[in-house]
């Protein structure tokens, strides 16, 4: 056996900085002194090759001086032994720790252990006496036996508390129930310098024998997590290993220890391929290390497939190309980069092996290795790779190990990045070995390119995943380069994002469930991803459709659409991103996608006979009051994500949409109010005069619904009236009621069927409030209270809002006395000095609350929405009792009308239409895409192109200027006729003598 003093010395690197080496150098001589060890330390400095070894040691790594400073004695044991027997003697000396009892003194003797082989293996590394493979089999081993000490410790300590029945006399440890299982580089007993160990905890309930069933599993996570505070709690003594457990089934849900039957049960339901790849280097590293083998014998068809089907390929092969494979020979930059993650990395060579190892593993058992370079080896002895590859990688993937445990040696951090500073990589090109900076970069650019070429040809037939950068979502840490492509791309909670995709790897979902749908989304991804970053807000995107696809029956057929038509993806993403009222809908009701995928173009032409139809298909299938309601909801609401898509994909713009979306509220109200007067009579009867249709119930629609101008997600602005047959003084029903007392019921009853939240969401939010005497009024009026009301006590407001009334509901004679009274209210003679400052003081009062102050108010700001309406309201107030035909409910059509009977300039109402068109189309889009309000400043691009495009206009600028020059014009026109007008009466008033 060498020993460290007969190695080669031109092998050992120069110190990587002379100034360190000197002065790491005088402080052991100094600690070998106040130690006693000063003249072991001189004989040990004699020997050339240690003296060597020691140099490159102080000038090359800050971490391996400390131990050696702090520990003369082993120190310089070592220039007289070979590392193979000391490093054995340190793993007695675990051994040994076993036996202690107490957790503090294990604690202790496990520490001072690992920091004595640190520098033992390190000093075989360097001084070139072990090779890669030696060095990460004496760091898996000192981890095995650390964890194995540990798991002797919290077995017998669980015994000493009478938690188990079991005898370590009659069952040691070692076949106890309970083992941990090494995965990753610890399980191919490949560990780097300062890796973490990647475990997962297992334990049989029938071996442990516990003598409190309903406490084990709280016993075993205690157990384990005394295992993991032995293992990396920081002391003044330092730590073990550094030890990660979620690597073990559905992390997020699962405790940290879990039983052997839940782990089978898991993988082989929901088991991933990545999970697979992971298996493949999974072994039984401490405790009962037969149960460990007994489990990986169970899912050994879960790991090694015997028949693989294309998707499952495609699938295995995903797992890598959602990174981003740079195929080409463009720069690798030295300073900063990955060695791990970077291009031309250790995971590239990793993965260039794993996957041909999940595809061809299932069939040829030769290919099963769990180690990196034995698995290359393998797959040039079957001809699953050239032998150019095999000897290109193997010599690759030596020099990158090398280099990562050079890179760790020097502060013991768990780092694959290269320095930043063109200084500090030269110098760990020296603790590399090499004799010029030069040479170093020219070798590792090589080897880094060299991965890169044959990694990339593996996958150069398949397509890449990464949408431009890394997008990987296996594992259980979160990708770094994975987050910055998250980011890059405009996410703002990324690990929300990653956690979230690998809920539904995890088949948490009923969409992702089969494997065959994991399998797509995993394809599907980075596209959605792409298209979701395209939207108003990508975080909300995403997170509106992980609630679609919670409520998905089934993934398959969706997931498969929206792989092979982008077009159907990018609407879907619009959706979820930009229309959040419609992103709702559809998650509530998943069937709607379907109006997406058909895209029924012509269904805003629909007639009301073809809408009554449409609905009374719908009601005819329910079977109670309950099935009434979520029936017209579904109908209702349905058509108006039909309609609001159309709006977004610009196939019909706000103007056109009003009278499609005042028909569907108009149908739905039509369909319920029967139901409800139904429902109602049951209790209460009805007010019976048989033939006649004078009497009965109606409804009045105000505002957008009275002049049929519905905009996406608009109330109803309602009023109810009834009229009762004269000799009728109370309802017939078994609860007899007198009309005003049962309307007042059934009008509640009405407006609770309407709002009222049910699994198929609200029909719409109603406003009463333009009822007679508003809220002091009651909810039904009299039809002859109405009109006295109107005579008496009405305010100008209330006509104003008259004007935009339409009877939607009731009975013919009813429905026609009550249009003929509206018709003589508004044409009753008015006071034009009044009225003009009546419209123009209430304008006046709503600036005050709502001052339409942003440019995009559309509805309050001068010369938007409101000034138009109360331009269209003055003037037919103003003119209705010369008889012309003026009236209308439509604020364009009374437009119109007054343009044609001379009362308005035919060039001012030219501009109050233009500007009513750009605000109605504008606000259509508004309501869909900006669920709380729009900030022209703080607006993406996304929702700024689809305003422009609205407009008509090339871009946002542009339609900023259009929005604010009609804006002007319009409210120019509201001066002239409204408010210098009432100016001048006000001053006029004012200037009279009382």
């Amino acid at each position: 056996m060498q020993s460290f003093t007969s190695s080669q010395i031109d092998q050992i690197p120069d110190p990587a900085h002379p100034d360190q080496m000197a002065t790491g150098l005088e402080r052991w001589l100094e600690a070998a002194e106040q130690a006693g060890q000063k003249e072991a330390a001189e004989l040990a400095l004699v020997k050339p090759g240690f003296r060597r070894l020691m140099e490159c040691v102080f000038g090359g790594s800050p971490y391996l001086t400390r131990i050696a400073t702090r520990d003369i004695e082993f120190t310089t044991s070592l220039a007289s032994s070979d590392p193979e027997t000391a490093f054995s003697e340190l793993l007695t000396e675990i051994t040994a720790g076993a036996e202690v009892p107490d957790q503090k003194a294990l604690s202790k003797r496990l520490r001072l252990v690992k920091r004595r082989a640190s520098l033992l293996i390190a000093m075989a590394d360097l001084a070139g006496l072990w090779p890669l493979h030696q060095v990460t089999s004496a760091l898996s081993d000192l981890a095995e036996a650390s964890l194995e000490a540990c798991v002797q410790f919290v077995i017998q300590d669980l015994i000493s508390r009478k938690r188990l029945e079991i005898s370590l006399d009659e069952m040691p440890a070692a076949a106890a129930g309970y083992v941990l299982l090494g995965m990753g580089k610890f399980g191919a007993t490949e560990l780097n310098y300062s890796s973490d160990i990647d475990l997962i905890a297992l334990y049989d309930p029938e071996k442990l024998r516990p003598t409190d069933p309903d406490r084990l599993r709280q016993d075993m996570v205690r157990a384990t997590q005394t295992i993991v505070t032995l293992m990396e709690e920081r002391t003044g003594e330092g730590f073990v290993f550094r030890t990660d457990l979620r690597l073990r089934p559905d992390p997020s849900v699962t405790p940290i220890a879990v039983t052997v039957s839940a782990a089978m049960d898991y993988y082989e339901s929901v088991g991933q391929n990545w999970e697979r790849a992971a298996m493949i280097k999974a072994r039984p590293v401490a405790g009962d290390r037969a149960l460990g083998g007994e489990f990986l014998r169970h899912i050994k068809p879960f790991i090694w497939r015997k028949h693989l089907d294309f998707a499952a390929v495609a699938d295995i092969h995903s797992i890598k190309r959602q990174i981003n494979a740079h195929r080409g020979g463009s720069e690798i930059a030295m300073e900063g980069h990955n060695i791990k993650l970077g291009r031309g990395g250790i995971r590239e060579i990793e993965f260039y092996v794993q996957t041909q190892q999940l595809i061809w593993g299932g069939r040829l058992r030769a290919l099963r290795p769990r180690r990196t370079l034995d698995g290359l080896m393998a797959l040039l002895e079957h001809d699953q790779i050239s032998h150019q590859a095999q000897i290109d990688l193997t010599a690759c993937y030596t020099f990158l190990r090398t280099l990562e445990h050079r890179l760790q040696m020097i502060n013991d951090e768990q780092t694959q990045k290269l320095p930043t500073s063109p200084e500090a990589l030269d110098a760990l090109g020296i603790f590399m070995g090499f004799q010029s900076p030069e040479d170093f970069r020219e070798n590792l650019l090589n080897t880094l390119l060299t991965v890169e070429k044959h990694y990339a040809a593996l996958f150069e037939d398949e397509p890449d995943l990464g949408a431009g950068g890394t997008l990987v979502f296996t594992g259980a840490e979160d990708d770094v380069e994975t987050i910055r492509t998250l980011t890059e791309m405009g996410f703002t909670e990324p690990s929300h994002i990653i956690g979230r995709v690998k809920i539904w790897h995890h088949g948490r979902y009923r969409s992702t469930r089969s494997e065959r749908s994991r399998q797509i989304l995993t394809e599907l991804i980075p596209s959605l991803l792409r298209a979701f970053s395209g939207t108003i807000n990508p975080d909300q995107a995403f997170a509106r459709f992980d609630a679609f696809l919670s409520e998905l029956p089934s993934g398959v057929q969706i997931f498969s659409l929206l792989l092979s038509n982008p077009k159907i993806l990018g609407l879907v993403a619009e959706i979820m991103g930009n229309a959040p009222r419609l992103a709702d809908w559809m998650t509530r009701r998943p069937i709607l996608l379907d109006g997406v995928i058909s895209d029924q173009p012509g269904f805003e032409q629909a007639t009301p006979n073809e809408m009554v139809i449409s609905l009374g298909e719908n009601l005819s299938q329910a079977a109670d009051f309950q099935d009434v309601l979520d029936a017209v909801r579904r109908w209702a609401n349905d058509r108006r994500f039909q309609i609001g898509l159309r709006i977004l994909q610009t196939a019909i713009d706000g103007e056109r949409a009003g009278p499609v979306l005042s028909l569907v509220a108009e149908t739905a109200l039509c369909g319920l109010v029967p139901a409800v007067e139904k429902e109602f009579s049951q209790n209460h009867g009805i007010f019976d005069e048989p033939g006649s249709t004078d009497s009965g119930f109606a409804v009045l629609a105000f505002g957008k619904l009275g002049g049929r101008e519905q905009a996406p997600m608009s109330d109803l602005d309602l009023v109810f009236i009834y009229r009762t047959p004269p000799d009728v003084s109370e309802s017939d029903g078994n609860k007899p009621l007198g009309p005003m007392v049962y309307y007042s019921r059934f009008c509640q009853r009405l407006m609770t069927a309407i709002t009222v939240q049910t699994p198929e969401g609200t029909l719409y939010e109603v406003d009463a409030r333009l009822r007679p005497n508003g809220r002091d009024g009651p909810l039904g009026t009299q039809f002859d209270s109405f009109a006295t009301y109107y005579d008496k006590d009405a305010w100008t407001w209330e006509f104003m809002a008259l004007t935009r009334a339409r009877v939607v509901y009731g009975p013919d004679g009813l429905s026609r006395d009550l249009t003929q009274q509206i018709e003589t209210i508004l044409r009753r003679e008015r006071d034009p000095d009044k009225l003009v400052v009546d419209v123009d003081d209430m304008r006046q009062r709503i600036m005050k609350q709502h001052p339409g102050d942003e440019p995009f108010a559309i509805k309050y700001r001068r010369g938007g929405l409101l000034d138009i309406e109360f331009i269209a309201q003055y003037l037919q107030l103003g003119h209705a009792a010369g008889g012309a035909d003026i009236l209308s409910a439509n604020t364009e059509t009374a437009l119109d009308k007054l343009m044609f009977a001379g009362y308005l300039d035919p060039s001012i109402g030219g501009d109050l239409k233009a500007s009513l068109t750009l605000w109605r189309n504008l606000q259509a889009v508004i309501r869909l895409t900006a669920a709380d309000g729009f900030d022209a400043e703080a607006a993406p691009d996304g929702q700024r192109d689809l305003l422009a495009r609205v407009g008509n206009l090339p871009d946002f600028g542009a339609l900023q200027e259009q929005v604010d020059a009609m804006a002007k014009i319009a409210y120019r026109h509201y001066q002239t006729l409204v408010e210098e007008p009432a100016a001048e009466f006000r001053e006029a008033k004012s200037d009279k003598p009382d």
